[in-house]
Protein backbone atom coordinates (compact mmCIF):
# COMPACT_ATOMS: atom_id res chain seq x y z
CA UNK A 1 0.00 0.00 0.00
CA UNK A 2 1.28 3.21 -1.19
CA UNK A 3 -0.04 7.28 0.33
CA UNK A 4 1.17 10.31 1.09
CA UNK A 5 0.52 12.35 4.19
CA UNK A 6 0.04 11.67 7.94
CA UNK A 7 -2.78 12.72 9.93
CA UNK A 8 -2.01 15.73 12.20
CA UNK A 9 -3.69 14.90 16.16
CA UNK A 10 -6.13 18.10 15.45
CA UNK A 11 -7.00 17.46 12.42
CA UNK A 12 -11.20 17.41 12.20
CA UNK A 13 -11.58 14.42 9.80
CA UNK A 14 -9.71 11.88 12.51
CA UNK A 15 -11.29 13.67 15.48
CA UNK A 16 -14.85 13.83 14.15
CA UNK A 17 -15.12 12.28 11.02
CA UNK A 18 -15.48 16.15 9.28
CA UNK A 19 -14.86 15.33 5.90
CA UNK A 20 -15.36 12.89 2.86
CA UNK A 21 -13.79 10.68 0.88
CA UNK A 22 -13.75 8.44 -2.48
CA UNK A 23 -12.97 5.10 -3.20
CA UNK A 24 -12.06 4.52 -6.93
CA UNK A 25 -11.17 1.77 -9.14
CA UNK A 26 -7.82 2.28 -11.43
CA UNK A 27 -6.78 -0.11 -14.35
CA UNK A 28 -3.44 0.40 -15.65
CA UNK A 29 -3.50 3.99 -13.87
CA UNK A 30 -6.72 5.05 -15.47
CA UNK A 31 -9.82 5.74 -13.02
CA UNK A 32 -12.66 4.43 -13.70
CA UNK A 33 -16.69 6.84 -13.22
CA UNK A 34 -13.72 9.48 -12.95
CA UNK A 35 -16.17 11.84 -13.39
CA UNK A 36 -18.89 10.78 -10.97
CA UNK A 37 -16.50 10.45 -8.80
CA UNK A 38 -15.63 13.84 -8.63
CA UNK A 39 -19.37 14.73 -8.78
CA UNK A 40 -19.87 12.99 -5.63
CA UNK A 41 -17.35 15.05 -4.28
CA UNK A 42 -18.46 18.49 -5.40
CA UNK A 43 -21.88 17.49 -3.69
CA UNK A 44 -20.14 16.47 -0.44
CA UNK A 45 -17.96 19.40 -0.27
CA UNK A 46 -21.01 22.05 -1.31
CA UNK A 47 -22.93 20.19 1.59
CA UNK A 48 -20.34 20.16 4.25
CA UNK A 49 -18.81 23.20 3.48
CA UNK A 50 -15.52 22.28 2.40
CA UNK A 51 -13.51 24.19 -0.68
CA UNK A 52 -13.44 21.39 -3.38
CA UNK A 53 -9.67 21.03 -4.43
CA UNK A 54 -8.80 21.95 -7.98
CA UNK A 55 -8.77 19.18 -10.15
CA UNK A 56 -4.91 18.99 -10.78
CA UNK A 57 -4.19 18.01 -6.84
CA UNK A 58 -7.21 15.47 -6.84
CA UNK A 59 -5.45 13.61 -9.99
CA UNK A 60 -1.97 14.07 -8.55
CA UNK A 61 -1.72 10.25 -7.18
CA UNK A 62 -2.63 8.99 -10.57
CA UNK A 63 0.85 9.31 -11.41
CA UNK A 64 1.67 7.19 -8.64
CA UNK A 65 -0.06 4.37 -10.20
CA UNK A 66 1.43 0.93 -11.39
CA UNK A 67 -0.26 -1.60 -13.86
CA UNK A 68 -3.01 -3.81 -13.25
CA UNK A 69 -6.12 -2.94 -10.99
CA UNK A 70 -5.62 -0.83 -8.20
CA UNK A 71 -7.97 1.10 -5.44
CA UNK A 72 -7.08 4.92 -5.07
CA UNK A 73 -8.62 6.01 -1.51
CA UNK A 74 -8.83 9.97 -1.44
CA UNK A 75 -9.91 11.57 1.63
CA UNK A 76 -10.59 15.12 1.89
CA UNK A 77 -11.17 16.85 5.51
CA UNK A 78 -12.20 20.19 6.72
CA UNK A 79 -8.27 20.17 7.99
CA UNK A 80 -7.68 21.75 11.43
CA UNK A 81 -8.84 24.68 13.80
CA UNK A 82 -12.09 25.78 14.80
CA UNK A 83 -12.96 24.88 18.56
CA UNK A 84 -14.94 22.06 19.45
CA UNK A 85 -17.41 20.95 17.17
CA UNK A 86 -17.47 24.70 15.49
CA UNK A 87 -15.68 24.84 12.80
CA UNK A 88 -13.23 27.35 11.14
CA UNK A 89 -14.48 30.26 9.48
CA UNK A 90 -12.21 29.97 6.86
CA UNK A 91 -11.28 26.07 6.42
CA UNK A 92 -7.91 25.11 4.51
CA UNK A 93 -9.16 21.32 3.59
CA UNK A 94 -6.82 19.03 3.69
CA UNK A 95 -6.19 16.12 0.85
CA UNK A 96 -4.69 12.61 1.61
CA UNK A 97 -5.24 9.59 -0.31
CA UNK A 98 -3.59 6.15 -0.75
CA UNK A 99 -3.07 3.32 -2.86
CA UNK A 100 -3.20 -0.75 -3.22
CA UNK A 101 -3.30 -3.22 -5.61
CA UNK A 102 -6.28 -4.71 -5.54
CA UNK A 103 -8.21 -8.46 -6.84
CA UNK A 104 -11.78 -8.25 -7.54
CA UNK A 105 -13.54 -11.70 -6.24
CA UNK A 106 -14.56 -13.16 -9.54
CA UNK A 107 -16.21 -16.41 -8.18
CA UNK A 108 -18.81 -14.21 -6.20
CA UNK A 109 -19.64 -12.44 -9.72
CA UNK A 110 -20.17 -16.09 -11.50
CA UNK A 111 -22.01 -18.03 -8.63
CA UNK A 112 -23.56 -15.33 -6.49
CA UNK A 113 -23.35 -14.34 -3.01
CA UNK A 114 -25.61 -14.85 0.60
CA UNK A 115 -26.29 -12.01 2.22
CA UNK A 116 -28.14 -11.25 5.12
CA UNK A 117 -30.24 -8.35 7.23
CA UNK A 118 -28.54 -6.52 9.89
CA UNK A 119 -30.14 -5.81 13.12
CA UNK A 120 -28.71 -2.07 12.95
CA UNK A 121 -31.07 0.35 11.57
CA UNK A 122 -29.59 3.44 9.79
CA UNK A 123 -30.61 6.84 11.01
CA UNK A 124 -32.38 9.22 9.03
CA UNK A 125 -30.75 12.32 7.98
CA UNK A 126 -31.55 13.97 4.72
CA UNK A 127 -28.71 16.24 5.37
CA UNK A 128 -26.06 13.68 4.85
CA UNK A 129 -28.20 11.62 2.56
CA UNK A 130 -25.88 10.15 -0.35
CA UNK A 131 -22.71 11.27 1.04
CA UNK A 132 -19.39 9.65 1.28
CA UNK A 133 -18.72 11.26 4.23
CA UNK A 134 -16.05 10.04 7.03
CA UNK A 135 -18.33 8.88 9.75
CA UNK A 136 -19.08 5.79 8.93
CA UNK A 137 -19.91 4.41 12.82
CA UNK A 138 -23.22 2.95 11.86
CA UNK A 139 -21.32 0.65 8.88
CA UNK A 140 -19.07 -0.48 11.15
CA UNK A 141 -21.43 -1.70 13.56
CA UNK A 142 -23.21 -3.33 10.67
CA UNK A 143 -20.06 -5.76 9.58
CA UNK A 144 -19.62 -6.59 13.04
CA UNK A 145 -22.46 -8.71 13.02
CA UNK A 146 -21.07 -11.51 11.49
CA UNK A 147 -17.96 -13.00 11.46
CA UNK A 148 -19.20 -16.56 8.66
CA UNK A 149 -16.92 -15.95 5.56
CA UNK A 150 -20.08 -17.76 3.86
CA UNK A 151 -22.22 -14.47 4.19
CA UNK A 152 -20.89 -12.03 1.48
CA UNK A 153 -22.77 -8.61 2.79
CA UNK A 154 -25.50 -7.37 5.37
CA UNK A 155 -28.49 -5.18 4.23
CA UNK A 156 -29.67 -2.55 6.01
CA UNK A 157 -32.91 -0.65 6.73
CA UNK A 158 -33.35 2.69 7.64
CA UNK A 159 -34.80 3.51 11.27
CA UNK A 160 -38.52 3.18 9.94
CA UNK A 161 -37.71 0.13 8.04
CA UNK A 162 -37.29 1.32 4.71
CA UNK A 163 -34.44 -1.18 2.14
CA UNK A 164 -31.40 1.61 1.78
CA UNK A 165 -27.83 -0.43 1.18
CA UNK A 166 -25.87 -2.80 2.14
CA UNK A 167 -22.85 -2.22 3.83
CA UNK A 168 -20.30 -1.76 1.72
CA UNK A 169 -22.63 -1.52 -1.81
CA UNK A 170 -25.85 -0.26 -3.32
CA UNK A 171 -28.83 -2.91 -3.44
CA UNK A 172 -30.80 -2.88 -6.83
CA UNK A 173 -33.73 -5.93 -7.45
CA UNK A 174 -36.13 -6.59 -10.57
CA UNK A 175 -39.70 -7.13 -9.34
CA UNK A 176 -42.29 -7.99 -11.69
CA UNK A 177 -39.86 -7.17 -14.86
CA UNK A 178 -39.04 -3.31 -13.64
CA UNK A 179 -35.36 -2.42 -12.08
CA UNK A 180 -35.35 -0.98 -9.25
CA UNK A 181 -32.99 0.51 -5.88
CA UNK A 182 -33.56 2.80 -3.01
CA UNK A 183 -34.46 6.17 -2.43
CA UNK A 184 -31.54 7.63 -1.13
CA UNK A 185 -33.19 10.78 0.09
CA UNK A 186 -32.97 9.71 3.90
CA UNK A 187 -29.73 8.38 4.01
CA UNK A 188 -27.01 6.23 2.42
CA UNK A 189 -24.53 6.43 0.29
CA UNK A 190 -25.23 7.24 -3.76
CA UNK A 191 -23.03 4.97 -5.31
CA UNK A 192 -21.07 6.05 -8.46
CA UNK A 193 -21.67 2.83 -10.33
CA UNK A 194 -25.11 3.06 -9.21
CA UNK A 195 -25.51 6.97 -10.62
CA UNK A 196 -23.98 5.36 -13.73
CA UNK A 197 -25.85 2.73 -14.31
CA UNK A 198 -29.54 4.90 -13.81
CA UNK A 199 -28.51 6.94 -16.79
CA UNK A 200 -28.28 3.89 -18.76
CA UNK A 201 -30.63 1.58 -17.69
CA UNK A 202 -34.57 2.33 -16.33
CA UNK A 203 -33.99 2.00 -12.62
CA UNK A 204 -36.86 3.43 -10.61
CA UNK A 205 -35.89 4.80 -7.30
CA UNK A 206 -38.80 3.66 -4.67
CA UNK A 207 -39.16 3.65 -0.91
CA UNK A 208 -39.67 0.07 -0.05
CA UNK A 209 -39.66 -2.52 2.92
CA UNK A 210 -37.53 -6.12 3.04
CA UNK A 211 -41.24 -7.45 1.50
CA UNK A 212 -39.95 -5.83 -2.02
CA UNK A 213 -37.23 -8.61 -1.50
CA UNK A 214 -39.25 -11.88 -1.08
CA UNK A 215 -41.11 -10.11 -4.33
CA UNK A 216 -38.04 -9.66 -6.57
CA UNK A 217 -37.15 -11.66 -9.59
CA UNK A 218 -33.15 -10.83 -8.84
CA UNK A 219 -31.14 -9.52 -6.62
CA UNK A 220 -27.89 -7.97 -6.48
CA UNK A 221 -25.28 -5.99 -5.12
CA UNK A 222 -22.68 -3.37 -6.85
CA UNK A 223 -20.31 -0.94 -5.98
CA UNK A 224 -17.75 0.80 -8.34
CA UNK A 225 -14.89 -1.49 -7.32
CA UNK A 226 -15.73 -4.70 -7.04
CA UNK A 227 -18.33 -4.75 -9.64
CA UNK A 228 -21.76 -6.52 -9.74
CA UNK A 229 -22.80 -9.76 -7.51
CA UNK A 230 -25.91 -11.35 -7.96
CA UNK A 231 -27.75 -12.36 -4.74
CA UNK A 232 -28.36 -16.08 -4.48
CA UNK A 233 -29.39 -16.62 -0.60
CA UNK A 234 -31.09 -14.09 1.87
CA UNK A 235 -30.78 -14.83 5.76
CA UNK A 236 -32.85 -12.68 8.25
CA UNK A 237 -30.83 -10.86 11.25
CA UNK A 238 -30.01 -14.03 13.10
CA UNK A 239 -28.83 -16.25 9.83
CA UNK A 240 -32.10 -18.50 8.95
CA UNK A 241 -32.63 -18.63 5.40
CA UNK A 242 -35.56 -16.02 4.01
CA UNK A 243 -35.12 -16.17 0.23
CA UNK A 244 -33.23 -18.23 -2.26
CA UNK A 245 -32.72 -17.26 -5.79
CA UNK A 246 -31.32 -19.58 -8.90
CA UNK A 247 -29.37 -17.65 -10.96
CA UNK A 248 -30.94 -17.32 -14.71
CA UNK A 249 -30.04 -14.69 -17.50
CA UNK A 250 -31.77 -11.78 -16.03
CA UNK A 251 -29.45 -11.54 -13.13
CA UNK A 252 -26.37 -11.50 -16.09
CA UNK A 253 -28.17 -8.62 -17.92
CA UNK A 254 -27.37 -5.98 -15.21
CA UNK A 255 -23.97 -7.21 -14.51
CA UNK A 256 -22.95 -6.76 -17.96
CA UNK A 257 -23.86 -3.20 -18.29
CA UNK A 258 -21.65 -2.77 -14.61
CA UNK A 259 -18.95 -4.89 -16.04
CA UNK A 260 -19.07 -2.45 -19.15
CA UNK A 261 -18.23 0.42 -17.27
CA UNK A 262 -15.70 -0.98 -15.50
CA UNK A 263 -13.66 -3.01 -17.82
CA UNK A 264 -14.74 -6.11 -15.79
CA UNK A 265 -15.54 -9.59 -17.89
CA UNK A 266 -18.73 -10.50 -18.05
CA UNK A 267 -19.40 -13.45 -16.55
CA UNK A 268 -20.37 -16.43 -18.41
CA UNK A 269 -23.92 -16.95 -19.83
CA UNK A 270 -26.21 -19.15 -17.45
Amino acid sequence: MRGEGAWPLDDRGAAYGDGLFETMLLRDGRPLLWDEHLARLARGCHALGIPMPPGRELAAPLAKAGTGLEVLKLMLTRGSGGRGYRPPVSPQARLRWQLAVFAPAETRWQQGVRVRFCRLRLGIQPALAGLKHLNRLENVMARAEWDDEAVAEGLLCDSDGRLVEATAMNLFWQREGRLETPRLDRCGVAGTLREALKERLPIAEVDAGPQALDQAEAVWLGNSVQGVWPVVRLDDDVGIERQRWSLTPIHRDLQAEAHRLLGYPVPDPI
